[in-house]
């Protein structure tokens, strides 16, 4: 008999249907039931025209078949039938064995389920005790017959259970999926499994088959059947099923290591170690503290010790309370003496001659610049993460190569929120949508669906769809049993096969439910685009299609909204624009902070000399304004950081977003505090040199803070540089780009804004106008009232606030201890929560809060019940030889335990650790079966099996299979074979793209086994799934010849969180030793160095603790932030540390002064050294470094950040508005509460500082004798 309709479903229809028999029998039902005697016999026709053939109730005794009947009998069931009689006739076996040739493709990879389900309908059909089992229920008269429409099949509960048993695993790989969706809809036990193959319904059995339970009886005179029942994992290797198919055949893999998270009771290992050494220290530092205040005590009422340097009037004074020494040395450190002179002699020629120095900088920088004509801006997430030689990186490639680009996915969620999505008009409504859809043309090519989907099969798209199960056409819907025609559907999908012949897994079309998709609350609709290769024609056809499909959405968002829907959906080329419209708004956000700080600092250098006593007379504010020098100066930053890239550009290194943004960040953050000190250091030089030339002005400025700006800048190029090392491309250009714009910066600033500030001083000191300077100001003063002639005498308002209220504050002992203590606290805490740093990037933090994917990525980790596909490439791997084929195979006897296929099953097993979901589509395994002669409609030669007088035969031993020419020939024949009802293993649906023949050489070049991750939730399940996807692949290729790699479309985007905290670790080890190294070599203190150093290294944890605790994660864009916090912190440490360690006598006569200390006590005079009194006085003189620090950093970088709030991206927000504002905040307080306590604590040897005039004792005197010149109330001498 034929039998219309789909897969599934038509399967167990035609196979009941053709189970029957027909007997010509009286009216009444199924009399008596005994052995020997049938039940039904023979056909008696059809019940309706287009129906099937049904069987004729026959209680009559059992016959002796004839030998045709016998032998056909035989063949289908097997020996046990060669004596026995029977209940059934020629045609019923004609009927059976051709329904169950439909079964056999399904089942025969496992030989017990197929042995259970013949041995069911053979016993059904034609067992000598049928009346035993089988009870007739209802009939229908026909002409002179009656037909059985509904009759009891008595099964034994053993019989049942052991059947599903053995079949409930076993997979199909055509479909990827179970052989029980199609031959048991689904069942999830027994019971179902039996009411499935007995409904009647269309395209299902012809009658209405009933399986009661033996325990619902009594029954009387019946038995029920209970033939024996072959288990999956049976001894008998003729029954026993691969492990693909049967759990129980199964080797078990070795446990998978995972890394042990240590904790105690809430806290992780190392947060509670961290903790518990910080109390452990605050405990004995506090002991200690007490212990030596009572030693003290003790010692000072014997009278044993006297305080040093003190005289009666100071003995006992807050001296020995505040202060502790400090050795110096009074020759210069030949290192820093060095760089002094030199510096001295550059500034000297750069404010001689600042036209030159102007005109061959701008020469430089243009030249540089010209290199903006090749620039160019990587915007590829793969080529910004990953590096070309990277493993991913490789393997996506040649993944694109031989199987295509991964396709470009449009997907829709139609979600009602308060409900099941589902009913008449919905479905109507949507049926329209998509055919509207399918009539979007594009606006340019005119392009429709049909011109750009992706098509595996003939001309059919590849749509997953509800509306597939009706083949698109609403007419088919039955607006009275639509709820049970979809159930139907998504309970059996090969029922229900669309367009492109491949069932519909309901997972992939409707989200939200438990028991039944009708409870669903979203629609997941997924239309399948073919994805040209990058840079050709078709691929803008596809995006301009796009577009046209983005504004029908956008349209039909307001329809849903109209009917209490929300419709959320995401097209290819969505992401990419809502970056870039993102990007455009953040543009301008940054704009105008750079902008904001740009005019902070023109203003406040311009303001820097407007005092009291020159604003008496605005044309000395006109006059001494600096706001052209300010401007010049950040001109000069904005000019370090075009050449960097010029250059670059000229090297054909694409720049990237990452540092169009940051770069500028952080070369404005390093020049403007170099800026300031420049500017700064030249105003005091004004002050207490005024007789002198202004380059010997500038020279002598530059001499004495020229060192630090090289000290700073050299530390932070040599660190940038070092990052170059790593692989990451957006990593490696950042910091490439970052140590050549700060090297230009230096070097431009050490130049070119020398010869700005000679220039602006000669402006001021012809009177003329600020911005305007063909403008003079005849009676401007040059001199202030009782002034020098050359600006200010009063100190800033901030530096007399860090003089006498902030260093005296800071630098009394018991203050410095507690700020040390504090921070160290603090430190402790941030190191504490390094445990809690989370690896990922979430992708809805790249598009703007309004964007509509926002709901469409909430919908996606909601709704789509499915994960990614993943597939296991083999590469070269010579599949015609029998070895190999060992290695892949899965369904045959002598495949290896751990082959491929097995190891893939095994890990399916354990989808926790492993991520995999779903049966894996094994092309070899099917390929082989295909060539079975059993499937006699697959693989046909002259109208008979391929296979059918094969010497020797086609077998489950693949002794004698194809190998070789002959592999090769039937492969290709098979990859174009279609899958039909009669035939489902071809393979031109499933595998045409699957593998790649080479015919040349006789070698599979390349193949992919495919399965699923499960679905993926959230950053962690994907990093955590592509970890477990390149565990299993090197399994496998450990465990066999193939070279396998695993490959999903995701891979490479979280390929930069394999060895992420390494590489973090490694960046931040190498910047401190680099520091550590330069600090010790340039400030010749070791101590002074190591302080120095663990003050960045504090700063960058403690920037990544307060990162965790903003919500943070680790990521690339992330180690960008890091480097950025290296060179921040470096840059609030170093000036302050050189200012500490290279001190003027001067100084250190008026902080010995200020508390009535003799200035000196020589100690040796051999060796030149003498000890000095620390006390607040020490650090009163840094205030030209600390403000300017303040003001150069700190201030500026605020006042622009502050402005990032403002931004419409959350990942602007985040990673750069949060870990921002974090990093200016800490790296100003380490740089400017903990350095100072702690190099007053722990600082090591310090140098007097070399003089660059020509004598320090000279330069000592002479000031001396000027001093009276000065206000001594607020005296701003150089401390140099």
């Amino acid at each position: 008999m034929k039998c219309a309709g789909g897969a599934s479903g038509a399967f167990a229809a035609c196979l009941l249907s053709a189970l029957v028999g027909s007997a010509l029998c009286a009216p009444e039902f199924t009399s008596r039931h005994e052995k020997g005697r049938c039940a039904i016999r023979g056909h008696c026709g059809k019940e309706s025209l287009f129906g099937s053939e049904l069987p004729c109730p026959d209680n009559g005794p059992a016959a002796t078949p004839d030998d045709a009947t016998r032998t056909k009998l035989v063949d289908i069931c097997g020996h046990d039938w060669a004596e026995t009689d029977v209940c059934c006739n020629e045609d019923q076996l004609d009927a059976l064995a051709q329904n169950l040739k439909r079964v056999g493709p399904i089942v025969n990879a496992c030989p017990a389920c197929k042995q259970n389900f013949f041995n069911l309908f053979c016993t059904f059909t034609c067992s000598p005790d049928q009346s035993t089992f089988v009870n007739v229920t209802e009939t229908k008269p026909k002409d002179s017959k009656y037909l059985v429409t509904g009759l009891d099949h008595l099964v034994s509960t053993d019989y049942a259970s052991e059947f599903y048993r053995s079949c409930k695993d076993v997979k199909f790989d055509a479909t990827n999926g179970k052989a029980m969706d199609l031959i048991g809809g689904g069942a999830k036990n027994y019971t179902e499994f039996l009411t499935f193959l007995g409904q009647k319904r269309i395209f299902g059995s012809p009658f209405q088959m009933n399986f009661p339970r033996p325990a619902m009886g009594p029954f009387p005179d019946m038995t029920p059947m209970n033939k024996f029942a072959y288990s999956c994992n049976a001894t008998d290797e003729a029954y026993r099923c691969p492990c693909v198919d049967c759990a129980g055949s199964c080797a078990a893999l070795p446990a998978v290591t995972e890394t042990k998270h240590c904790r105690v009771g809430g806290l992780p290992c190392f947060s509670f170690a961290v903790v518990l050494v910080a109390c452990v220290v605050l405990v004995l530092s506090v002991v200690g503290y007490a212990v030596g205040r009572l030693y003290q005590r003790h010692i000072k009422r014997k009278g044993d010790q006297m305080p040093l340097l003190s005289d009666p009037q100071t003995s006992g004074g807050d001296v020995d309370d505040e202060g502790d020494s400090m050795t110096y040395s009074l020759a210069p450190y030949p290192i820093n003496r060095f760089l002094e002179k030199a510096m001295q002699r550059l500034g000297y020629l750069c404010a001689k001659f600042p036209k030159w120095t102007v005109f061959f900088a701008l020469l430089f920088v243009g030249l540089l610049s010209l290199g903006w004509i090749n620039f160019q801006l990587e915007t590829n997430p793969e080529r910004l993460w990953v590096p070309p030689s990277s493993d991913a990186a490789q393997e996506k490639a040649f993944f694109d190569k031989n199987f295509g680009p991964f396709y470009r996915i449009e997907q829709a969620f139609l979600v009602n929120e308060t409900g099941p999505v589902l009913n008449l008009t919905t479905l109507n409504w949507w049926f329209d949508a998509e055919s509207r859809v399918e009539r979007t043309k594009s606006l340019q090519y005119g392009n429709t669906l049909n011109d750009v989907c992706y098509k595996p099969v003939g001309d059919a798209c590849v749509v997953q769809s509800v509306t597939e199960y009706f083949r698109s056409d609403f007419s088919k819907v039955d607006p009275d049993k639509w709820e049970k025609q979809i159930r139907e559907c998504a309970d059996n999908p090969s029922s229900c096969l669309p367009a492109f012949q491949q069932p519909l897994d309901p997972s992939l079309v409707f989200g939200g439910w438990d028991q039944s998709v009708l409870d669903a609350r979203a629609l997941v609709v997924t239309w399948v685009v073919s994805n040209p290769p990058e840079g050709s024609e078709e691929l803008l056809r596809v995006k301009n299609w796009e577009d046209s499909l983005k504004s029908l959405m956008l349209a039909l968002q307001g329809e849903a909204r109209d009917r209490g829907l929300r419709l959320s959906f995401n097209t290819e080329v969505s992401l990419e624009q809502e970056l870039n419209k993102s990007n455009n708004t953040d543009t301008k956000i940054v704009v105008i902070s750079y902008i904001i700080m740009l005019a902070y600092v023109s203003l406040t250098l311009g303001s820097s000399t407007l005092t009291r006593q020159t604003l008496v007379n605005p044309a000395n504010a006109l006059v001494h304004s600096k706001i052209t020098l300010g401007f010049a100066g950040i001109l000069i930053v904005l000019m370090s950081a075009s050449a960097s890239v010029g250059l670059f550009s000229l090297a054909r290194v694409k720049a990237t977003l990452i540092i169009v943004a940051v770069i500028p960040f952080l070369i404005l953050a390093v020049g403007v505090d170099n800026i300031f000190l420049i500017v700064h250091q030249f105003e005091r030089i004004n002050i207490s040199h005024p007789g002198s030339k202004i380059e010997e002005r500038a020279g002598k400025a530059l001499g004495r803070i020229g060192p630090s700006i090289a000290l700073s800048a050299t530390t932070q190029t040599a660190i940038f540089a070092l990052a170059c090392a790593v692989g990451m491309p957006a990593v490696r250009n950042f910091a490439g780009y970052a140590a050549v714009a700060v090297l230009f910066n230096a070097t431009l600033q050490l130049t070119l804004f020398v010869a700005a500030v000679a220039l602006n001083q000669q402006r001021v000191e012809a009177r003329r106008i600020d911005w305007f300077p063909f403008i003079s100001m005849k009676n401007a003063d040059l001199a202030s009232s009782g002034g020098t002639g050359f600006g200010d005498t009063d100190a800033s308002t901030l530096q007399r606030f860090i003089r006498n209220t902030y260093a005296p504050a800071l630098l009394g002992r018991r203050a410095r201890i507690c700020v040390v203590a504090v921070f160290l606290g603090i430190f402790a805490a941030s190191l504490a929560l390094l445990p809690n740093v989370k690896l990922g990037l979430d992708q809805r933090l790249a598009i703007p809060r309004d964007s509509y994917m926002k709901e469409y990525f909430d919908d996606l980790y909601e709704y789509f019940e499915t994960g990614p596909p993943v597939y296991f490439v083999t590469r070269e791997f010579n599949a015609t030889q029998r070895e190999n084929q060992k290695q892949i195979c899965s369904r045959f006897s002598t495949c290896q335990e751990d082959s491929l296929p097995n190891i893939l099953e095994l890990e399916r097993k354990r989808p926790e650790v492993s991520y995999i979901s779903t049966p894996t589509a094994k092309w070899f395994d099917n390929f082989f079966y295909w060539l079975n002669p059993d499937n006699s409609e697959c693989c046909v030669d002259n109208g008979r099996p391929c296979f059918a007088d094969r010497d020797p035969p086609w077998n489950l031993t693949l002794y004698g299979m194809p190998e070789g020419d002959e592999f090769v020939s039937y492969l290709n024949r098979w990859l174009a074979a279609p899958t039909t009802e009669e035939c489902p293993l071809g393979g031109a649906a499933a595998y045409s793209d699957a593998v790649v023949v080479d015919d040349e050489q006789l070698t599979i070049a390349a193949s992919h086994f495919r399965t699923t991750h499960k679905p993926l939730r959230s950053q962690e399940d994907f990093i955590n799934a592509y970890r477990a996807g390149r565990r299993i692949a090197s399994e496998i290729s450990e465990r066999t010849k193939a070279s396998v790699f695993a490959y999903s479309n995701f891979y490479i985007f979280f390929d930069q969180y394999i060895g992420i905290e390494r590489l973090a670790s490694a960046l931040i080890g190498r910047a401190l030793l680099t520091t550590l190294a330069i600090t010790i070599f340039v400030l010749g203190s070791f101590q002074t160095g190591l302080v120095v150093t663990a003050s960045v290294a504090m700063t960058v944890i403690t920037v990544v603790g307060f990162m965790t605790l903003a919500g943070v994660d680790l990521n690339a864009l992330t180690l960008v932030n890091l480097i950025i916090s290296v060179g921040m912190a470096i840059e609030f440490n170093l000036h302050i540390a050189r200012a500490f360690t290279f001190i003027g006598l001067v100084v250190m006569e008026e902080s010995m002064r200020a508390v009535g200390v003799t200035i000196l006590e020589q100690t040796d005079g051999s060796s030149g050294t003498f000890r000095a009194w620390r006390v607040r006085g020490r650090f009163f003189d840094r205030k030209l470094v600390a403000a300017s620090v303040f003001s150069g950093i700190t201030v500026t970088k605020m006042l622009g950040v502050v402005v990032l709030a403002f931004t419409s991206s959350p990942i602007f927000e985040l990673y750069y508005f949060r870990v921002w504002i974090i990093l200016v905040v800490v790296g100003a307080l380490f740089g400017l509460v903990f350095l100072p306590a702690a190099l007053s604590l722990f600082g090591g040897k310090g140098y007097a500082a070399g003089d660059v005039d020509g004598g320090l004792e000279q330069d000592l005197r002479r000031r001396r004798e000027e001093r009276p010149l000065l206000h001594s109330g607020d005296s701003d001498d150089e401390d140099e």
